[in-house]
This record gives C-alpha cells, sequence and structure tokens, in this order.
C-alpha cells in the first residue's frame, strides 16, 4: 500500500475540514495574539504577587516601616516568575486542563517561598522577617496567584471560542475509528484537529525489515512528514493499535524532524492515561498504569489511626456489648455474634464479627442478600440493622488487623464472585482492608444489591476511595457515618 492511496480524514471519516492556506497567516496572527496574552498574563501575575506580597507584609501586619517590604515583595514576585517561566506553565496552557493550571500556579508558590526564605536564611538578613509574615505573603500570593490564572484561563478559552486567538492545532495520524472520537474529544478542551491520516503499512518487503540496525524509515513517511511539516501543526498524535506498536514507534521517531510535539497513545489506553505515569524503576523507564494505594508510610499512620479509634470505640460502646447479648438471647434462639467468612485484604478470606440479626445462619453458597421486611430477620435485628449497631463487633476485627474503621465494606464471599464476573475491576477494591465504614455507605449506597447498577455505583465509589485516600477523608466519612442521613439509607 502506498502513501498515494491515503486520502485525508477529512474526507474519508468526515471530521470537519479545515483549510489550509498556504501563506498561513491566519495562524501566524493567531499565535501571534496568543503569545501577546501569556506575556500580559505573566505580567499581570508578576505585578499582583508584588502586591499581595506587600500588602501582606507590610499592611496587614501594620508594619511600623512598611516601605522595607517592597524588595522582599519584587524578590518574591520575581521567584515565582522564573518558576513559572520554568516549568513552563503559562506554554502549556492550552494542553491543560483548568485543575492543572490552578495547582501548578499554587505549588510554584510554594516553590518559590523555599528559595526566598533559604536565600533570606544564606544571607544573614532574616532576622527582622517573622514566621507570621512569611505565612502571610505565602497564603496572600497563593490566593493572588489563584484568581490571575482563573481569570486568565476563562479569557483564553473565551477568545479561543471566538476564534481571536487559534487553538492549539494537532494532527492525527492513526485508524479513522480511532480518529474520531479522539478528535471529538480534544475539540471538547478545546483542541483543533486541523488534518488527519491513515497510519502507514509496512509491506513485506520493507527496508525496516531488510535493515533493522540502519536508521529505519517507513514506506512513504518522508511524503507522510512533507505533509504534515505544511500544516504546521502544534502536536501530532499517533494512535497505534497492538500490531502497529513497532511501526508506530519508528513513525514517531521520522516525525521527530518535525518541530512538534510528538505523542504516541495505544487504543483504548486513552482512558487508562490519566493514571499512567513515566517513573524511573531500577536502571529502566517504565509506564507505571496503576500504584499500590497506600505507601508503607500511609499504610502504618492509617493502621496507628485504627487502633486508637477502635479501642476508644470500644470504651464508647463497651455498655452494648453488655446489654445486647442479653436481649438477643431473650429475642431469637442462636448465637449472639454471626461469623461469616468474607474477602479482606488482597482477596484474602476473613471472618467478619456482627451482631446476630437473622434466626439463621447463612454462609457461603447458601448466602442470600437481605431485602426489605426481610423474614429472617428478628424484631430485634431490625433495630440493630437499621442503627448500625450490629457492626459494632467489627471494631474487635479492627484490632486483629483484618479489617479498617474505613474502608469499602467487605461482600460474602459468593456475592462477590458473582459480581466479579459482571463488573470491570471488581476486585481492585480489596487493594486496602476493608472498612466498618465506606465512602459508598455514607452516599447512600449500601443495603441490598438486586441489579447490577447499584454494585456499579458502590464499587465506583469504593475505587474513588482508594484512589484519593487520605486521614482527613477518613475523618470525614467517619463524620458523615455518625451525623449524615444517607448512612441509614436502604439499612433493613
Amino acid at each position: 500500500m502506498n502513501y498515494a492511496s491515503f486520502t485525508s480524514l477529512a474526507a474519508s471519516t468526515k471530521l470537519p475540514a479545515q483549510p489550509v492556506d498556504c501563506n498561513m497567516a491566519g495562524p501566524r496572527v493567531g499565535r501571534n495574539r496568543l503569545a501577546a496574552l501569556l506575556v500580559f498574563a505573566a505580567a499581570t501575575e508578576f505585578m499582583l504577587v508584588a502586591v499581595a506580597a506587600y500588602l501582606a507584609g507590610g499592611v496587614y501586619l501594620s508594619s511600623p516601616d512598611p516601605a522595607k517590604y517592597i524588595p522582599e515583595a519584587l524578590f518574591i514576585s520575581t521567584l515565582n516568575l522564573l518558576v513559572s517561566i520554568g516549568f513552563r506553565h503559562y506554554s502549556r496552557i492550552q494542553a491543560q486542563p483548568r485543575l492543572v493550571f490552578l495547582w501548578n500556579g499554587a505549588s510554584g508558590v510554594l516553590l518559590a517561598f523555599s528559595f526566598f526564605l533559604s536565600t533570606m536564611f544564606l544571607l544573614r538578613i532574616a532576622e527582622d522577617y517573622s514566621r507570621a509574615t512569611a505565612t502571610a505573603q505565602a497564603l496572600s500570593v497563593v490566593l493572588a496567584v489563584l484568581c490571575v490564572r482563573t481569570l486568565w484561563f476563562s479569557l483564553l478559552k473565551t477568545a479561543v471560542a471566538a476564534g481571536l486567538i487559534d487553538a492549539r492545532r494537532i494532527i492525527l495520524i492513526g485508524d479513522a475509528d480511532h480518529c474520531q472520537p479522539f478528535s471529538a474529544r480534544a475539540k471538547a478542551t478545546g483542541i483543533r484537529t486541523i488534518g488527519s491520516f491513515e497510519f502507514p503499512i509496512m509491506s513485506a518487503h520493507s527496508s525496516v525489515r531488510a535493515r533493522p540496525d540502519a536508521v529505519q524509515m517507513l514506506p512513504d513517511a518522508r511524503q507522510l512528514v512533507a505533509d504534515c511539516r505544511r500544516l504546521r501543526a502544534d502536536d501530532i498524535v499517533v494512535l497505534i493499535s497492538q500490531q502497529d506498536v513497532s511501526t508506530g514507534l519508528t513513525l514517531a521517531s521520522a516525525l521527530s524532524d518535525l518541530p512538534v510535539d510528538v505523542h504516541v497513545i495505544p487504543v483504548g489506553w486513552i482512558d487508562l492515561m490519566p493514571m499512567s505515569r513515566i517513573t524511573q524503576f531500577g536502571n529502566m523507564v517504565t509506564m507505571r498504569i496503576f500504584q499500590c494505594p497506600l505507601t508503607p508510610f500511609n499504610r502504618a499512620i492509617k493502621r496507628a489511626f485504627d487502633v486508637v479509634a477502635a479501642i476508644t470505640g470500644l470504651v464508647l460502646t463497651s455498655p452494648f456489648f453488655v446489654i445486647l447479648p442479653l436481649a438477643i438471647k431473650l429475642d431469637s434462639r442462636g448465637p449472639v455474634f454471626f461469623r461469616q467468612t468474607r474477602h479482606g485484604y488482597n482477596n484474602e478470606p476473613i471472618r467478619v464479627l456482627k451482631f446476630r440479626t437473622m434466626a439463621v445462619m447463612e454462609e457461603g453458597d447458601n448466602f442470600r442478600s437481605v431485602s426489605r421486611h426481610d423474614p429472617r430477620v428478628t424484631r430485634l435485628g431490625r433495630f440493630l440493622r437499621r442503627t448500625n449497631i450490629d457492626e459494632l463487633p467489627q471494631l474487635f476485627n479492627v484490632l486483629v488487623g483484618n479489617m479498617s474503621i474505613v474502608g469499602p465494606r467487605p461482600h460474602p464471599t459468593a456475592q462477590n464472585e458473582l459480581f466479579a464476573e459482571l463488573i470491570a475491576s471488581f476486585f481492585r477494591r480489596h487493594n486496602v482492608k476493608p472498612g466498618i465504614t465506606g465512602w459508598a455507605q455514607v452516599n447512600g449506597y449500601r443495603g441490598d444489591t438486586d441489579t447490577l447498577e447499584k454494585m456499579q455505583r458502590r464499587v465506583e465509589h469504593d475505587l474513588y476511595y482508594i484512589d484519593n485516600w487520605s486521614l482527613l477523608f477518613d475523618l470525614r466519612i467517619i463524620l458523615l457515618t455518625l451525623f449524615s442521613r444517607k448512612v441509614y439509607m436502604n439499612a433493613y
């Protein structure tokens, strides 16, 4: 197959055709306007950071000599500007979402202040510079940067939508069925597809196969590079399928002759890429798709919190462990505690404790989820389940170490095995210890899972908790467990 047979996806996939002006006057004007806007935005941030630092130090703290904070304010503003330029905050604004742009600004301020305070210490001029002043200036500067960047990001998007500034321009190379949805997703973020080409297919007599040790060039790749050069894009995105990996890397190497950013994205990996990171692994570089949710340090922090919380909970609820066993015995025949095998951390089986709330002791494949007005639930059991008091014995599971105060709720093994066949990444919820309460429960996703959608929503919340864990998140869930009405929804 030769390059002459390739057609632009503007025709073959009905992507919006973009007229190409050989003089490129329009794009040049748009890029000049973008450059002017970014320079003006950086200058605005420089001035407002200086003003914020000066006001925080000289006016807000009622300094007797506020003029002495002018050099410090200008130094802080200069350092913040250098950090922004060094890490290319503004030059990448069109390829970043708003949240990343703002986060980079806040982290840049902290880095600038670390340089500033280190310089003050090394020059021994920090004696009259109080900690209150430094704290007030840091907070004021962070607020100023966030406000400025929010404003300029909105203005940029508005200018792009109005056509006053040229959007970031990309060329797609790949199969038509893959380029079409990628182009639509890019357009939603203000990135415009200006051209697209089918992926070159290597023949059996390709020079790549004949000379593997030479500088490899795909058939007709020179013409493809020439066509891309004329379009003057900002980025070229190569969408490769599994069978095109080696060819795609060779094509990317050929495209390195162009002054553009070259991206290679495996087809079907777009949703995985946000979770991926390029990391150093020994003396190699790898793409880490998923990482262990908790580092050893985080696990130690969470474990210490669990032990303290479990002991405190047992002390506060000790009267229940005296009264409820007698009440359960008087209400129905059977043991006080119900022990059931469930999946714990890393899918290892654990025995979970509960106050018995039913007249039967179902286990394994005989388990059947409790439904509303279930005749198996005792009179006392209904009260215990509605108030979540039946879960109190699981504080002993927390002390033993096979459960946590907060985490995905453990399911019976038979239920897990059923839904694992129907829901992708279902067992990833076991990458942390199961909990007495969890993010899904405080959002109302508990109780009967008689439909696949209910379990999917529960799993989505569990995975969100795993991917966003923090000690403050655990404290928030505990407070919601105690005071939110949603916790008691579907409790029967």
